[in-house]
């Protein structure tokens, strides 16, 4: 029975990696919208944001693409996959500045709850690894949410 199990967890802890493949992918290419399309007051300060966090996105979405392979998993490699699997929506191009980062915290919050119930599966198929790497993210995820919410005021 517990093999079964660990099977069933296996499963949904390489889906649940997946869709943060593809969360990852689309919160890259939102926040290139953001970059590319941030104006007012705060260009300055939101255009060198946006470009850190989706350095910093990329590296985590490769780190969980990488820890999909090592446990044998196939990650998600097409725009089409990344917008079937992800749970966070692109961006609508018709953001003003405060809904950019309304629209990140939000991303964020989400992606910190996903994070929550990997880290539980993880733990439950007995990797630790996977966990400690949702972890990682999770509290990134929870700092940044707390920046965005300080600079909204």
């Amino acid at each position: 029975m517990a093999k079964a199990s660990n099977k069933v967890n296996a499963t949904s802890l390489e889906q649940i990696l997946n869709r943060q493949v593809a969360n990852l992918n689309v919160m890259y290419v939102k926040l290139h919208n953001y970059h590319w399309y941030v104006k007012g007051e705060q260009f300055f300060a939101l255009h060198v944001k946006f470009e850190e966090l989706y350095d910093e996105v990329t590296l985590k979405m490769d780190e969980v693409a990488e820890r999909l392979l090592s446990i044998k998993g196939t990650p998600a490699a097409t725009m089409k996959e990344y917008l079937e699997l992800s749970s966070i929506q692109e961006a609508t191009g018709k953001e003003d500045t405060r809904g950019m980062v309304q629209s990140l915290i939000e991303d964020f919050a989400t992606l910190s709850e996903e994070m929550t119930e990997g880290i539980e599966v993880a733990e439950q198929a007995g990797d630790q690894p996977t966990a400690d790497l949702f972890t990682t993210i999770r509290n990134d995820l929870e700092k940044h949410q707390w920046m965005l919410r300080s600079f909204l005021g």
